[in-house]
């Protein structure tokens, strides 16, 4: 009676830590597609990875009067001038440090550096809110920071 009770909890500890890691690994499959659709130059990649009222923002540390500015921009124009890119040229490279998953919403945190045509051009970091929509992640808003040094 004890083993089948030890093997009970185990099988549904295993089961609980498999659907969160599969969770998990659709939240970063979503991320992904963003950087994919960049890196191919695929704008219609980069619109479906953003839900249809989704907000993208930059930090922009320091503007001409040295203060802290948040630039907006649609994620349609976003996806229209990566679009025009040649396949290639951005590359994003991300890690993702912080997942947090509740229901239908997550936040997502992710170091990186960009290089442009193979050259670095500046590191920040990426905060995700995903919610999930119709059984998909999509990207609802997306802020990030920009800077061109301590980027170890």
């Amino acid at each position: 009676m004890k083993k089948a009770l030890l093997l009970l909890l185990v099988a549904i500890s295993t089961h609980g830590l498999l659907q969160a890691q599969t969770t998990e690994d659709s939240v970063k499959a979503a991320v992904n597609q963003l950087f994919e659709g960049m890196k191919t130059a695929n704008a219609g990649l980069v619109k479906t990875a953003f839900a249809d009222s989704a907000i993208l923002q930059t930090i922009i540390t320091r503007n001409k009067e040295g203060k802290t500015v948040i630039r907006n921009e649609a994620v349609s124009a976003f996806a229209d001038f990566v679009g025009k890119q040649t396949a290639g040229a951005a590359d994003e490279r991300i890690q993702f440090e912080t997942i947090r998953i509740d229901g239908p919403l997550a936040s997502v945190w992710t170091p990186y550096k960009f290089y442009f045509n193979g050259q670095f051009s500046h590191c920040g970091v990426n905060s995700f809110q995903l919610v999930r929509l119709n059984g998909q992640w999509k990207i609802q808003y997306l802020i990030d920071t920009r800077r061109k040094d301590k980027c170890e």
